[in-house]
C-alpha cells in the first residue's frame, strides 16, 4: 500500500486499528524520506533513532487502546526555527551553528502529548525571510512537482515534505504567508491561524507582531486535528489568547449552505495569472453549488498591504536579531580585535544576503528622523487595514482569495528580483496584518503541471468557519488528494489521484 497518499487522520486510523504499526509508520516516512532528500533538500536535520524509538512507545498506548489523539503515532517533522529538546534548531543560518535547545516549543509539547513522532527538522528560508526556501544557508528546497521549481516559503520545505510523502503533517510559521504560499506551490493544505490562539513559546522570532505557527498537512480536516492538539491558552506567551480551543475537527459538517463569502475584486485585476485566477473562480463555483452565496466586492486598502508588512516586519526583525551576536551561542567570528569588531565580524559572516538585506531596512525605517516616516505610518496603516477587514466581515462571513499571483517560479528567478519575490505575498500578507485565520486550499493545475491554491480568509477567531468551507470544497474536489510522481515514474498532469 502506497500509505504516502494517506491523509493524516486516515494513517492515524490504521494505526489505531491494528492495520499498521507505529514503527511501520515511522519506517514507511523515512524511507520516503531517505529517497526524496536528495531531490528535494526537504530536511535539515533527521532523527532517525529518535523517532523509531518514540515509536516503541507510542506503539505501547496504542497497543493499550489509549491513544490519546487520531494523530498518535502519525510521523510529522516541525519547521527548523521552532525549538526541540537535544534537536538541532538553526533557522537555517550559519549564525545559529549547531545550536541545541534545551527546552521544547510549546507545540512540541503537546504534540508529545499527543502521540506524534517526529522525524526531524525542515529546511526553511533563512529566519522565515523569503518566499522561495532559497535563502537557507542548507541550500534551497525543490518544489516535488517538478525540481526545477521553488517550494515557495518560508515554510518551503514543510510543504515539500507533507507534498513528497515523508511526514503526513509539519508544523510551520506564517509571518506573511509562508504557511499558506507554499502550500499552494506544493499543492497541499496549509492553515495560518488566528494571531495568539497557538502559542510562539519556542518559536524564533521574525516579526513577532505577525508570527503564528500551524500546519501543513493534506487536507483542511488534518489540520482541524493538528489545531485541535496546539491551540489553547498559554501562560509563557504573552500574546496568547485566553479563547475557546478544540472541537475543530469533530465540528467539521460541510455545510455552507447560507454563507456569505466574498471575492475581493482588488485580487482579481492585474499581475494574476489567468489560470490562477479561473482555478479560484472555479473553486468559488464549487462553494455556491455547496449553497453558499458568493459576491464580488471592493476591498481597495489591499494596495497598501505590501509595503506596510514589509515595513512592519523588518522593523521587528532589525530589533529579534539583534540578539544574534556570537557571545552566547551560535557562530563566533575569529580575528576580531573588540566586542563592536566581533559583533560586526559574526553577523557579516553568519547572516546571508537577504537576512541582511532585512535588517537594514527594518534600522533605518526605526532610525531618528525617520520612524515617524515609515515605521509609525506603517502602524497606522496596519489599523485601517484591519479596520477594512472588520467591516468587510460585517458583510461577509468569508473571503476568498488567490494564494499567489502565479505558480511556482523557477529556482534562481525570485533571487535575482527580490521586489517581485515581495509582491508574491500581495495577498496573504493582509491576514497577518489583522490578525485574522486563513487557509490555502488546493484547487486545481495549471497547464504546465504545476498546483494552484485558493485562499479563504475568516473573522478573528473564525477558525472554525474557514476550516469547514475548506473541508466543503474538498468534499467536492480531489486536488489535495494528487501526489507528485515519484523519482524515475513519468510525470502525469496534475498528479496521481489517490
Amino acid at each position: 500500500m502506497d500509505y504516502r497518499t494517506l491523509t493524516a487522520l486516515e494513517l492515524g486510523a490504521l494505526l489505531r486499528e491494528g492495520s499498521l504499526s507505529a514503527a511501520g509508520a515511522a519506517k514507511a516516512g523515512l524511507d520516503r524520506l531517505a529517497q526524496a532528500q536528495g531531490r528535494s533538500n526537504a530536511f535539515i536535520t533527521v532523527t532517525k533513532e529518535d523517532a523509531m524509538l518514540r515509536a516503541d512507545q507510542v506503539q505501547r498506548l496504542l497497543d493499550a487502546r489509549r491513544a490519546p489523539s487520531p494523530l498518535a503515532g502519525v510521523p510529522m517533522a516541525f519547521k527548523d526555527n521552532i525549538c526541540t529538546r537535544g534537536v538541532k534548531t538553526s533557522c537555517a543560518s550559519k549564525i545559529l551553528g549547531g545550536f541545541t535547545p534545551p527546552y521544547d516549543a510549546t507545540v512540541a509539547e503537546r504534540l508529545d502529548a499527543a502521540g506524534c513522532i517526529s522525524l526531524g527538522k525542515l529546511n526553511m528560508d533563512e529566519f522565515a525571510m523569503g518566499s522561495t526556501t532559497e535563502t537557507s544557508f542548507y541550500g534551497p528546497v525543490q518544489n516535488p512537482w517538478d525540481p526545477s521549481r521553488v517550494p515557495g516559503g518560508s515554510s518551503g520545505g514543510a510543504a515539500a515534505a507533507v507534498a513528497e510523502g515523508s511526514v503526513w503533517y509539519a508544523i510551520g510559521s506564517d509571518t506573511g504567508g509562508s504557511i499558506r504560499q507554499p502550500a499552494a506551490y506544493c499543492g497541499v493544505t496549509g492553515m495560518k491561524p488566528t494571531y495568539g490562539t497557538v502559542s510562539r513559546y519556542g518559536l524564533i522570532a521574525y516579526a513577532s507582531s505577525l508570527d503564528q505557527m500551524g500546519p501543513i498537512a493534506r487536507s483542511a480536516a488534518d489540520c482541524a486535528a493538528v489545531l485541535d492538539v496546539i491551540q489553547g491558552r498559554d501562560p509563557r506567551d504573552g500574546t496568547s489568547l485566553d479563547a475557546p480551543a478544540g472541537g475543530l475537527l469533530s465540528g467539521l459538517t460541510g455545510d455552507v449552505r447560507g454563507k456569505r463569502i466574498g471575492l475581493p475584486a482588488d485580487c482579481f485585476g492585474d499581475g494574476l495569472d489567468g489560470e490562477v485566477r479561473a482555478a479560484v473562480l472555479a473553486a468559488a463555483d464549487v462553494l455556491k453549488q455547496r449553497g453558499a452565496a458568493v459576491e464580488e466586492f471592493s476591498l481597495p486598502v489591499m494596495q497598501y498591504v505590501v509595503p506596510t508588512y514589509y515595513i512592519i516586519a523588518a522593523a521587528e526583525a532589525s530589533s529579534n536579531l539583534s540578539r544574534f551576536d556570537g557571545v552566547k551561542y551560535g557562530w563566533r567570528a575569529q580575528g576580531y580585535e573588540d566586542l563592536t569588531d566581533l559583533y560586526s565580524k559574526t553577523r557579516t559572516e553568519g547572516f546571508g544576503a537577504e537576512v541582511k538585506r532585512r535588517i537594514l531596512l527594518g534600522t533605518f525605517v526605526l532610525s531618528t528622523g525617520y520612524y515617524d516616516a515609515y515605521y509609525k505610518k506603517a502602524l497606522q496603516v496596519k489599523a485601517l487595514i484591519k479596520r477594512a477587514f472588520d467591516e468587510a466581515f460585517r458583510r461577509y462571513d468569508l473571503l476568498l482569495t488567490p494564494v499567489a499571483p502565479t505558480t511556482a517560479p523557477k529556482l534562481g528567478e525570485s533571487l535575482n528580483d527580490p521586489l517581485q519575490m515581495y509582491l508574491s505575498d500581495i495577498y496573504t500578507v493582509s491576514v497577518n496584518l489583522a490578525g485574522l485565520p486563513g487557509i490555502s486550499v488546493p484547487c486545481g493545475f495549471a497547464s504546465d503541471g504545476m498546483p494552484i491554491g485558493a485562499q479563504l480568509i475568516g473573522p478573528a477567531l473564525g477558525d472554525a468557519a474557514v476550516l469547514d468551507a475548506a473541508h466543503a470544497f474538498q468534499l467536492e474536489t480531489d486536488h489535495h488528494k494528487r501526489t507528485p510522481p515519484l523519482p524515475g515514474q513519468a510525470a502525469q498532469k496534475g498528479g496521481d489521484a489517490q
